[in-house]
């Protein structure tokens, strides 16, 4: 990608900007916005929870953290704002009467996988490395 800005000796870019490719979907501040999204401990349980078990409907997601639904929203809302977690409706009630369900979309996946948890993959290798001396 040809750059604007001064590049360091590895060919980083000064402006983070335009570490980009010419055909993102997304802006540095859209992908800035998803790390922000996560950085919520609240909000980075719900979308671990999606990511590793799945879709759940908003009252298994209250009763599994033990929060209030309007705190639960609010949470769910930030998450699909940032464009991690999709709301699925169905047109049919299932057998417990339930609609809406939620699920983490595959720019969820990603930043938990390549964000906070290869972080923490990262810190078990090394202290593995370097206690087995």
């Amino acid at each position: 990608m040809a750059t604007n800005s001064p590049v360091d000796s590895d060919g980083h870019p000064e402006d983070p900007a335009e570490l980009l490719p010419p055909t993102s979907v997304l802006t540095l501040d859209e992908y800035l916005d998803m790390q922000a999204a996560i950085g919520d401990r609240t909000r980075f349980t719900l979308l671990y929870r999606l990511v590793h078990f799945g879709e759940r409907s908003p009252k298994e997601l209250e009763e599994a953290l033990g929060i209030r639904a309007n705190k639960l929203h609010y949470h769910l809302r930030k998450l699909v704002d940032a464009g991690l977690v999709e709301k699925r409706k169905r047109s049919r009630a299932d057998e417990d009467g339930l609609f809406s369900y939620y699920r983490a979309t595959s720019l969820g996946e990603d930043i938990l996988e390549y964000g906070v948890e290869e972080l923490i993959r990262r810190e078990r290798d090394y202290r593995e490395a370097y206690s087995s001396g």
